[in-house]
C-alpha cells in the first residue's frame, strides 16, 4: 500500500499514462476523452470533431474506466508500480499489459453505456468506428436516437402503461390522416383548425407533459373556445391511437418518460442499468428529451453531453437551448470543455463565422480557430434576379467541375424550398445532375407507404388506419360506404375495424359485402402463415405478388407505374439491410420500427456523385468543399416573421452560423435586386447577415447599385464600381443602412428600385470570369439576337462572339468529354444544344451556359 504522497504521484502518472493512448488528440480534445465522472458539458463548435471525442471517451471508458479521472488507488499497488507507470509515462516502453493492468479502474461493460445521437446515420456511425477501435464488444453499446432508445424500453415495459407491446409507430402522415378524420366525423371546417397547426398544439402539450384529459380541463378553465376544441380533437385522436395500439412520434418519449416516473422498478432498473449517458446535440432537445436523458442519468449521475449553443436551430419543433444554456445550474460541479479548434474549414470562413454569431447575446461564447490557411475569401454575389442567380450558382459549379472538383463536392444551401426552383432549372439545363434532400422521402412514397401498410397491418391487426389503406388496394370491389359501415360497427361494438370485417357475416349491414372482406382476411391469413415460415425478404417477395400489387402495376404499363414498381422492388433493399445488421432475431417489428424513424439526413449518401440541395436547417451535420447559400435577403434570410422578434432572430442568426460552416474550402452568399417568389416580385435589400461579415473577408461581386429602399436618393448607397465582368456591372459595395445621400450622388445620384437596364448576357459573363471577355467599366451589355446560321456568331460578348456550332459538329466540354451535336433549337435570344458525349451520353445545355466550357474540334 502507498502513503498519500505516492498516492497523488500513482493517480498522475496513471493518468499520464492512459493520457499516451490519446496523444493524438488535440489539449481539449483529450481532456475531453479522460474526464469520464459526474456532470460534463462538452461546448463542441462546428467541425471540431466532436465525434472523435466521443469515440475515444467511450474507449476509454470501456478499456480503463474511472483510471483517468480518479483518486482511488488499489490497495495492491507498489512503489515498483508507481517506478514502472512513470518511466512509461516517459518514454512509452516497458509491458503494455502490465500498463493497462495498473491504470484500469472500474472498466465499463458496453451495455452500460447509453450514447444517444439525433439521426440513425450519427449511430451507425459511432457503432461502426468503435467496432473498429475496439472489437465486437463494441456492437452491445446502446448508441442509438432518443426515439430507437425509448421503443426498445418501452417494447419491454410499456404493458405497464395499459398498451400492447406490439404496437405501431405512425409517422406524420399517419397521424395527420387520423385528425383528418376526426375534423371529418366531429363535422369541424378544417380551414379555421388546419390538421398541421392542430398537431402542432398536441405535440406541445405532449412536450409539457400534459395528457388528454388533463389538457382538455386546462382549456375548459382557461374558457379559450379554440384551445377548448383543439383539446376535444386531443382526447379524440388519442382514443383512436390507443385503439389501433399506435403511437405516434411524441408519443414514444411522452410515454418513455411516463413509464420511468410511475414505476419505480423499471426506473431503478435503467439507473442502475447505464453507469454512462452521453446525449449529442444537446442544444436541440426539448423538454421530454430533457426528463429523459435526467432520468435515465439519475442513478450515476456520469452525465455528459455535447452540444454547441451556436447551433441550436430546432426552436420550432420544440428545442430549446435553455436546456444547454442552464446545464451548469443545473448540475452542480458541472466541469465545461470547449472545443474550439476546427478541422474543417478555412480561416477566412471561420472568422466570417465568429463575427455574425457574435452578435447574438443568449450563448455561452467561444471562437472557432484553425490551423489551416486563409483560404479563399467569402464570395458575395448580388444577382439582378433569381433566375441571374441560379446561372450564377451554375457556372461557378461547371467551372468547379472543369477544374477537377467532384458534382457532390457543391452544396446549395436555402432558406426554404420555394427557393429551389429556378436553381433545379439552371442545373437541368446545364446537365449538372443533382439531387434534393428533404423533397418526398422514398418512405413517404404512395407505393410504399402501401406496402408498408400490409406489413404493419400483419403485425398489428388493430391498426385500423393502414387497414383501411388497403383493403381495397388493389381493387377487390370493397368501395368506401362498406368501409364507413364497418368502421361504425367497430366503434359500436368497441372493436378493431378488422375484427369486424373478419367476421362480417355477423352484421345484417355487411351481408352483401361478406363475400369480399372474407377474400380479403383469407389473404391476410395466408400471408400470416407465410411470415411465420419464410425469412423476411423472401417474405415479402411473396407479399407483392399474392396481395395482387405487382401485378396491378404492370398492368397499367406507364412510366409512372413503371417507377411505382421499381419503388416497392426497392424496399427489398431496405429490408436486406435491416437483416444484416439485425443480429440473431430479425423480425418484422424491428424492421417496422426501423423504417418508422428514418430520417432525410439517414437516407443522404455521400458516395452519390451529384450536387446536394437542402435547406439549411437540413444540412446541419454535413460538410461539402464549396458551399453556395443562396437568398441571403432580409425577409427571407432572415425571415420576415423574425424581424423585430429577438429570440427569433438569434435562432435565423444561428441557422446562418450552421449554413455558413458547413463550407470546407470555399463559400458564396447570394442575393438579389429583384425576386419573385409565390407568385410576387419584391426587391429586398441583402441580409443583415452578409453586413455583420467584416470586409476583409468578403469579395463582393454583380450589381454595383441595390434598390432605393429610402425614397427619392435616400436609402442605398453605392461606391464608385469596378468591373467584375458580368455584362460590365461592377463590383457590388457595402450599403449604408439609413438615410443619407448616396456616395455616388456626384455621378447621377442614386438607383431606383427598378433598373432600366436590360438583363446582362450569361454568356458574356461566362467568358469574363474565365478570362475571355471583358468591357468598359460600368456600361450594360444589351442582347443581341443569334445569328440565323451558324449558331452562336454575333452572339453578344465582351469583345468577341460566341463560337459557331452546327448539327454534326465535334465538340470537347471541359466537363463531359468528347461528343458531337445533334441538333440546334433557337429559343429567343440563345439556342438549346442536343450533344451525344462519348462518355455521360447525351445532354441538352444552353448555348450561352455552355459556351465558355467547350470548343469545337
Amino acid at each position: 500500500m502507498l502513503n498519500h504522497d505516492l498516492e497523488l504521484r500513482f493517480c498522475k502518472a496513471r493518468r499520464g499514462a492512459i493520457a499516451r493512448e490519446f496523444s493524438h488528440l488535440n489539449p481539449e480534445q483529450q481532456k475531453a476523452a479522460l474526464t469520464t465522472e459526474g456532470p460534463l458539458l462538452l461546448l463542441a463548435g462546428a467541425g471540431s470533431g466532436k465525434t472523435t471525442v466521443l469515440i475515444h471517451r467511450v474507449a476509454n471508458l470501456m478499456k480503463y474506466g474511472r483510471g483517468s479521472d480518479s483518486t482511488e488507488v488499489p490497495e495492491w499497488v507498489t512503489e515498483d508500480d508507481l517506478t514502472f507507470l512513470e518511466e512509461y509515462v516517459r518514454t512509452g516502453a516497458g509491458d503494455k499489459a502490465r500498463q493497462e493492468r495498473l491504470c484500469a479502474l472500474d472498466p465499463a461493460a458496453p451495455w452500460t453505456i447509453l450514447a444517444i445521437t439525433f439521426t440513425n446515420k450519427a449511430a451507425g456511425e459511432l457503432k461502426d468506428r468503435l467496432a473498429r477501435m475496439l472489437g465486437p464488444a463494441a456492437n452491445d453499446i446502446w448508441a442509438s436516437t432518443f426515439h430507437s432508445a425509448c421503443v426498445r424500453i418501452l417494447r419491454r415495459d410499456i404493458e405497464k402503461l395499459g398498451f400492447a407491446s406490439s404496437f405501431t409507430i405512425y409517422d406524420t402522415d399517419d397521424s395527420l390522416r387520423v385528425v383528418k378524420d376526426i375534423l371529418k366525423d366531429l363535422g369541424i371546417d378544417d380551414k379555421q383548425f388546419p390538421p398541421r397547426s392542430v398537431l402542432g398544439y398536441i405535440s406541445r402539450a405532449k412536450d409539457a407533459m400534459k395528457l388528454a384529459d388533463q389538457y382538455l380541463a386546462e382549456c375548459e378553465r382557461s374558457g379559450d373556445f379554440r384551445l377548448t376544441k383543439i383539446a376535444k380533437i386531443y382526447a379524440e385522436y388519442q382514443r383512436r391511437l390507443w385503439e389501433a395500439s399506435a403511437l405516434d412520434f411524441d408519443d414514444i418519449i411522452f410515454h418513455t418518460v411516463r413509464l420511468l416516473q410511475q414505476f419505480d422498478e423499471v426506473r431503478e432498473f435503467y439507473q442502475r442499468k447505464f453507469r454512462y449517458v452521453l446525449i449529442d446535440e444537446y442544444q436541440d432537445t426539448n423538454n421530454l428529451q430533457y426528463l429523459l436523458a435526467s432520468t435515465l442519468a439519475g442513478g450515476y449521475e456520469n452525465f455528459c453531453v455535447v452540444g454547441d449553443d451556436d447551433q441550436s436551430i430546432y426552436r420550432f419543433r420544440g428545442a430549446t437551448i435553455e436546456n444547454i444554456l442552464s446545464f451548469e445550474k443545473q448540475y452542480k460541479g458541472c466541469r465545461v470543455i470547449r472545443l474550439e479548434e476546427n478541422y474543417r474549414s478555412t480561416k477566412h470562413i471561420l472568422e466570417a463565422s465568429n463575427a455574425v454569431i457574435r452578435n447574438n447575446q443568449g450563448r455561452k461564447g467561444k471562437e472557432l480557430w484553425t490551423k489551416a490557411g486563409e483560404g479563399d475569401k467569402l464570395t458575395l454575389y448580388a444577382a439582378m434576379n433569381e433566375n441571374d442567380e441560379a446561372q450564377y450558382v451554375a457556372a461557378r459549379i461547371l467551372e468547379g467541375y472543369s477544374q477537377g472538383r467532384k458534382w457532390k463536392d457543391h452544396a446549395i444551401l436555402y432558406r426554404m424550398n420555394a427557393q429551389s426552383n429556378q436553381i433545379e432549372n439552371a442545373c437541368k439545363r446545364n446537365g449538372i445532375p443533382y439531387r434534393i434532400i428533404g423533397g418526398t422521402r422514398f418512405f413517404d412514397r404512395a407505393e410504399v407507404k402501401d406496402m408498408v401498410a400490409y406489413l404493419a397491418v400483419l403485425n398489428n391487426p388493430e391498426d385500423d388506419l393502414r387497414l383501411t389503406r388497403i383493403i381495397n388496394n388493389p381493387p377487390r370491389g370493397i368501395g368506401a360506404k362498406t368501409i364507413e359501415t364497418a368502421q361504425e360497427i367497430a366503434r359500436r361494438e368497441e372493436s378493431s375495424l378488422y375484427a369486424v370485417i373478419d367476421n362480417a357475416r355477423m352484421y345484417p349491414e355487411l351481408e352483401r359485402s361478406a363475400a369480399k372482406l372474407a377474400g380479403f382476411t383469407a389473404l391476410m391469413g395466408e400471408l400470416a402463415g407465410l411470415l411465420d415460415e419464410l425469412p423476411l425478404d423472401q417474405f415479402y417477395e411473396e407479399l407483392i405478388l399474392r396481395t395482387g400489387y405487382a401485378t396491378m402495376l404492370e398492368s397499367k404499363n406507364t412510366v409512372e407505374d413503371r417507377t411505382r414498381l421499381e419503388n416497392v422492388r426497392e424496399l427489398l433493399t431496405s429490408i436486406h439491410g435491416y437483416l444484416e445488421n439485425a443480429g440473431e432475431e430479425p423480425s418484422l417489428a424491428g424492421f417496422l420500427d426501423e423504417i418508422a424513424l428514418y430520417t432525410d439526413l439517414d437516407s443522404h449518401d455521400p458516395d452519390q456523385d451529384c450536387v446536394v440541395m437542402m435547406t439549411m436547417h437540413s444540412a446541419k451535420g454535413l460538410e461539402f468543399p464549396v458551399v453556395f447559400v443562396v437568398g441571403a435577403e432580409e425577409g427571407i434570410f432572415p425571415g420576415i416573421r423574425a424581424i423585430g422578434e429577438t429570440e427569433e432572430m438569434e435562432e435565423e442568426r444561428r441557422l446562418c452560423y450552421v449554413a455558413m460552416t458547413r463550407a470546407k474550402e470555399k463559400l458564396y452568399l447570394t442575393c438579389a435586386n429583384q425576386r419573385m417568389l409565390f407568385g410576387r416580385t419584391s426587391s429586398n435589400r441583402p441580409s443583415r447577415f452578409v453586413e455583420e461579415i467584416p470586409p476583409e473577408h468578403l469579395e463582393r461581386l454583380g450589381r454595383s447599385c441595390l434598390p432605393n429602399l429610402g425614397g427619392g436618393e435616400e436609402g442605398w448607397s453605392g461606391m464608385p464600381s469596378r468591373s467584375s465582368g458580368y455584362g460590365g456591372y461592377g463590383s457590388y459595395q457595402r450599403p449604408t443602412y439609413g438615410g443619407g445621400r448616396s456616395a455616388q450622388a456626384g455621378q447621377g445620384g442614386s438607383r431606383t428600385d427598378r433598373d432600366p437596364r436590360p438583363q446582362p448576357s450569361y454568356g458574356g459573363f461566362v467568358r469574363a470570369m474565365s478570362g475571355a471577355g471583358g468591357g468598359a467599366t460600368g456600361s450594360a451589355r444589351t442582347r443581341q439576337p443569334l445569328a440565323s446560321s451558324p449558331v452562336g456568331a454575333g452572339a453578344p460578348g465582351g469583345g468577341g462572339s460566341l463560337p459557331a456550332f452546327q448539327k454534326g459538329d465535334t465538340v470537347r466540354h471541359k466537363a463531359f468529354g468528347q461528343g458531337m451535336v445533334l441538333s440546334v433549337q433557337k429559343m429567343g435570344g440563345d439556342a438549346l444544344l442536343e450533344i451525344a458525349f462519348d462518355q455521360v451520353g447525351t445532354k441538352r445545355l444552353m448555348l450561352k451556359s455552355a459556351a465558355a466550357h467547350m470548343e469545337k474540334l
